[in-house]
């Protein structure tokens, strides 16, 4: 897959897709195509590329839908699952309690601080997964939210969704699920999963930055007033009194991202056409050739379980990560680089668990072979004679 990349040309060996996924050709021409002949505004203009481009906009909000199970009035447009995260945070009319766990990125902790909800944070197993036995033991009625990315973007370990849902419910608490690093590697049906919402980037799904989604259930946005005020969002606006538009428009004040809703439009077909069964498959593949070279290391930490989804979290001894990381960015015998990502990932309280500043994580995509696995394991060696 890696020609439908532009942006891997040269060779380069990128192993950074959990910060951000590069963008196949499809999705760069879907931007060009919807920012020059296509553009138009959306849900204003009485012409006809106007309507024609509401009426993709619209599409793509149904197309995002049937991605994750979902109902197209149960979506919205949000800039990324850090706003959609917000969101919740600040409009859920019944803030309390709400459970956390170690793991979580820093967009799944600051926002409910922000909006004065007591945090509640759940432990995590040996292996790196979010202790559901403990969090049984930690919920209660005064909880009201519980809110758990599905796949971890430090380690790799995947929730078990339908038992966190049921937990939470048991208490009558609601369930967020962070899901930036599940969809572009694993299908999502919100419905099967037993989530209340569920949140997530395009910009990780292959698709633009700048726009993600947000799915409630319908009966749950009804409930939740607007956060942010605005054109679009309004039912009637006076001086004296403003009435607001239903869920899911009521929450998405101001002009929207239109190219980028149609880019991610593209990138999911894109991701679809190849089938995310066959990209979870190739990912596990190359997560299990990772972890072997680096545990035949005696100089190598490795963190997270053996089943990590796509991601592989370590450190080496006596080397500091952001030391490795520049060492492979340098261009090797071959004249090709290496990147990871290097630091606390957005997860200090995850960093402290461990009792580490920072890890080196390798991340994969579906554009990642077995190449890329071999140049990381050079540049570690390379690191290795450099440091001694």
């Amino acid at each position: 897959m890696r020609d439908d990349f532009p942006g891997l040309a040269g060779g380069w060996h990128y192993l950074d897709s959990a910060a951000t996924a590069q963008k196949p050709q499809v999705v760069i021409d879907a931007t060009v195509r919807a920012m020059g002949a296509d553009y138009a505004t959306v849900h204003r203009g009485v012409y006809a590329r106007s309507a024609n481009m509401t009426l993709a906009y619209e599409a793509a909000r149904e197309r995002v839908a049937q991605f994750i199970g979902g109902k197209a009035d149960e979506v919205v447009f949000v800039r990324g699952a850090t706003e959609a995260i917000n969101l919740v945070a600040q409009s859920f009319p019944k803030k309390g309690r709400v459970l956390l766990s170690v793991l979580e990125h820093h967009s799944n902790i600051v926002p409910w601080q922000l909006a004065g909800w007591q945090v509640d944070v759940c432990p995590l197993t040996a292996d790196g997964c979010i202790d559901l036995d403990a969090a049984e033991k930690m919920l209660t009625p005064e909880h009201t939210m519980v809110a758990l990315a599905h796949v971890s973007n430090v380690l790799g370990s995947t929730l078990d969704c339908t038992r966190a849902a049921d937990l939470a419910h048991r208490v009558r608490a609601r369930l967020l699920l962070d899901g930036c690093q599940a969809v572009p590697r694993m299908a999502v049906d919100v419905a099967a999963l037993g989530c209340d919402f569920y949140a997530f980037s395009a910009h990780k799904l292959y698709g633009p930055t700048g726009i993600g989604a947000l799915w409630g259930r319908a009966a749950l946005l009804e409930a939740m007033p607007p956060w942010q005020g605005g054109g679009s969002m309004i039912d009637k606006v006076s001086f004296e009194r403003t009435t607001f538009a239903s869920a899911p428009t009521r929450f998405e004040a101001g002009t929207p991202a239109i190219v980028e809703v149609l880019a991610l439009h593209a990138a999911i077909d894109f991701v679809e056409s190849i089938g995310l069964a066959a990209i979870h498959a190739h990912e596990t593949r190359l997560v299990g050739q990772l972890r072997e070279a680096l545990r035949a290391r005696n100089d190598i930490t490795l963190f997270g379980p053996e089943d990590a989804a796509g991601i592989v979290s370590f450190a080496m001894d006596g080397v500091h990560p952001h030391d490795l990381g520049t060492i492979l960015d340098e261009p090797g015998p071959d004249g090709t680089s290496v990147a990871i990502r290097a630091g606390h990932h957005c997860a200090q309280p995850l960093m402290a668990h461990l009792g580490v500043s920072a890890t080196a994580r390798a991340s994969f995509g579906l554009y990642s072979d077995a190449d890329d696995v071999a140049a990381l394991m050079a540049g570690i060696e390379r690191t290795r004679r450099i440091f001694g």
